[in-house]
């Protein structure tokens, strides 16, 4: 069992297969859970270090890519229909995240300052991807006929 319960999560899982998933270049190969997620976790002091205005670098949108990705194979697993997730960022990191299921729209999620993209910790980066599964659960219910096209 893991010191932290957050690890053994079905998301926390999630994320960390999306995240080696993209890494073609064994950066992950051997690291832990926690060690594979720490860029996704953003203390105050990590935060303090990136300026408030910038453009998102490559691994940054990677991380987006993967926290979508990841909420999609979830809700895949939930509701055994197929979820596309759709990551759309300007250069200057504007943009939007949305996740399809049929025709149906079931994440819909504006993003601002993609260049200081990260949680407080595991568990709020959890917290923020139940509550879009969530709404996405509700949603593919109440259009299950759209969901299923």
């Amino acid at each position: 069992m893991s010191p932290d319960p957050i690890i053994d999560t079905d998301f926390i899982k999630e994320m960390s297969r999306q995240v080696r998933a993209l890494d073609t270049y064994g950066t992950y190969a051997g690291k832990s859970t926690a060690e594979v997620l720490d860029p996704f976790v953003l203390t105050r002091e990590r935060k303090a270090e990136i300026p408030l205005v910038g453009d998102p670098d490559e691994e940054t949108i990677a991380r987006v890519k993967a926290f979508y990705n990841a909420i999609a194979v979830l809700i895949e697993q939930e509701c055994k229909l197929l979820a596309v997730p759709l990551v759309h960022l300007t250069h200057e990191g504007f943009g939007r995240a949305l996740i399809t299921v049929g025709k149906l729209v079931a994440v819909d999620k504006t993003l601002r300052d993609v260049h200081r993209f990260g949680f407080a910790s595991l568990s709020k980066m959890k917290d923020e991807a139940d509550k879009l599964l969530a709404v996405a659960i509700e949603r593919i219910g109440q259009h299950s006929a759209v969901a299923g096209m």
